[in-house]
């Protein structure tokens, strides 16, 4: 996969996607938008690869938000259908995939970025980053999540404070919001990452993607309790299923087929 705007490591069964525009902040554009959306779709495919953790090249930024110039003449008709696009290929498609995404978060996580951060499934954070929904300061509101996944993540009342008065937290506070899961140095991040990762990837892939199935379901407008009694009962009928409770009887490591 060749990209101009992020790059791949899927060597692993840990691939690393790296949004590179640093000279922009690693904001995100339409092109990087599409081609975070190829990218995801791709590693989703690919057998070998059981997590992703997505970060932003250098050391200044994650994604210090929207590229700006590129919807500054917008209309309301337009802006509409720019908000639904994101949505539809990007934030909800990143939310809803089958294997988990970590946000790696160095530096800057503004705007498009902080909603792109929490639309994966957990965040780590270095000890500079900062987050924030500064869009009110621009005239407009959140329009690619921030309105609906902040305050799941930390409560209404400090989701609406942080939103109105378009302020930034700092790592101790995102923490303490539980905005963001860990913080550790800079230099550790990735490799911090790396070993999120290798629990994860320890255990049952299909089992996984129906927690992530079961999890969103509460969260949107639909029974939660219902899509977990179903995903339950479809692991019963899967190989991993066989071979976890095999592996635990006979005291032995399991080996997952994700299958």
């Amino acid at each position: 996969m060749k990209f101009n705007n992020i790059l791949i490591d899927d060597s692993t069964s840990t691939a690393i996607v790296t949004i590179n525009r640093p000279s922009k902040l690693n904001a995100l554009n339409s092109e990087t938008i599409q081609e975070l959306h190829e990218a995801f779709k791709a590693l989703e495919e690919k057998k070998s690869v059981q997590v992703i953790i997505l970060t932003g090249s250098g050391e200044k930024a994650f994604v210090a938000g929207a590229d700006i110039s590129e919807f500054a003449d917008y209309s309301e008709k337009k802006g509409g259908k720019l908000s639904a696009k994101g949505h539809a290929i990007l934030f909800d498609f990143v939310e809803n995939l089958s294997k988990p995404i970590i946000a790696a978060v160095n530096g800057f996580a503004l705007g498009g970025g902080l909603e792109l951060a929490m639309a994966c499934h957990f965040r780590v954070a270095s000890h500079n980053a900062r987050m924030g929904l500064p869009e009110v300061s621009l005239g407009v509101i959140p329009g690619y999540g921030g309105t609906q996944r902040l305050p799941q993540l930390i409560g209404k009342g400090r989701a609406l404070e942080l939103i109105m008065t378009a302020g930034m937290v700092d790592v101790e506070r995102a923490l303490d919001y539980g905005l963001v899961n860990h913080v550790v140095s800079q230099e550790e991040l990735i490799e911090f990452c790396k070993k999120m990762a290798s629990k994860i990837s320890n255990n049952s892939p299909v089992a996984i993607s129906y927690a992530i199935k079961a999890v969103n379901a509460g969260f949107k407008n639909s029974n939660g309790y219902d899509e977990e009694i179903k995903a339950f009962g479809a692991c019963f009928g899967t190989e991993d299923f066989k071979e976890g409770t095999s592996a635990f009887l006979e005291k032995r490591k399991a080996s997952f087929p994700g299958k």
